[in-house]
C-alpha cells in the first residue's frame, strides 16, 4: 500500500474516533451518559480505557497533521 493511502486511512479512522469521542463528550455534558462506558461495559473497563486511549491517539495524530500542513514551507518561486 503506498504512503498517500496509508496517510489517508490514518485520518480517516482518526477522524472516526475524535467524532465518537466528542459524541461521548456530548452526552456527558447534556445527559450525563458515558456513552463509550456504556457500550463497552463501564468507564473503568479494559475496553473503554483502549477507546479513550485511541481518541486520545487520534486528537494528536490530526493535530500532529494540521501543525506539520500549517507551517510547512513552500519552495520560493524565485
Amino acid at each position: 500500500m503506498e504512503r498517500a493511502a496509508v496517510i489517508k486511512w490514518v485520518k480517516f479512522i482518526s477522524f472516526g474516533l475524535l467524532l465518537l469521542g466528542g459524541l461521548n463528550m456530548l452526552f456527558m455534558g447534556l445527559f450525563d451518559f458515558d456513552l463509550v462506558g456504556g457500550i463497552f461495559g463501564g468507564a473503568d473497563s479494559v475496553a473503554s480505557r483502549v477507546i479513550y486511549s485511541l481518541v486520545g491517539a487520534a486528537a494528536v495524530t490530526l493535530l500532529t497533521i494540521i501543525l506539520v500542513r500549517a507551517f510547512k514551507q513552500e519552495p520560493s518561486a524565485a
